[in-house]
């Protein structure tokens, strides 16, 4: 999964996209941001988008535990929350996947494990990722003060932290906290698939009238 190439998910991603984004299937820039409401927390509580009513601005990053790309990028969701908690900025991962290894009591070893100081939600229903077009994990997508989508796709350019020439997540940022244009407003995420449930299609019921 870790070889997985650009040019597969570019692939992926032009026989699922629709004129929304440029790579997102259901959400452009400027789309208001999906609510979620009361998901459980690796802390135990319950969370909703209406508790972060007075951050300026909010990042939404679909994660899991069991994707190595995922596991690769924690490092650095825990330096970006320590760069920006001081600037009234808030950090939000969500997990949908359902398999035992993403499952909740896992999420909340994962997370005092590496002592996340963020919020690390889990949504066993995946609406939320469903709502947001997300496809991969990690997957990013920045919100404004007036909780509209202003940035969507990758942290970064490069999977190596050494190889990184470009951090479109900061910048996005750094140009919302400025009152200014995000310069790069939507990028492909590069990561594992999420594990989407296969919606399964209810059979019509068999008439037992009999014919006269």
């Amino acid at each position: 999964m870790r070889t997985l190439s650009i040019a597969l998910l570019i692939l992926c991603l032009s026989s699922a996209r629709t004129p929304a984004g440029e790579f997102n299937p259901v959400r452009k820039i400027g789309d208001p941001s999906p609510a979620w409401k009361k998901l459980p927390g690796t802390d135990g509580k319950l969370h909703s988008l209406d508790d972060l009513k007075n951050r300026d601005v909010v990042v939404v990053v679909f994660t899991c535990n069991s994707c190595p790309y995922a596991v690769d990028y924690e490092d650095r969701l825990i330096a970006f929350h320590k760069k920006f908690a001081s600037r009234n900025v808030a950090l939000v991962a969500i997990n949908v996947n359902k398999v035992t290894q993403d499952a909740l009591p896992e999420m909340k070893k994962r997370a005092k494990t590496k002592g996340f100081a963020f919020p690390y939600l889990f949504d066993g229903s995946q609406k939320i990722a469903r709502e947001f077009g997300a496809l991969f994990t990690p997957e990013f997508f920045v919100l404004n003060k007036q909780r509209k989508i202003v940035y969507m796709g990758s942290m970064d350019n490069n999977p190596s932290p050494k190889k990184v020439s470009k951090r479109y997540l900061d910048d996005a940022i750094a140009a919302v906290l400025a009152g200014k244009k995000v310069p790069t407003k939507e990028t492909i995420a590069f990561g594992c698939q999420i594990r989407f449930e296969r919606k399964r299609r209810k059979r019509k019921k068999k008439s037992t009238t009999k014919p006269k």
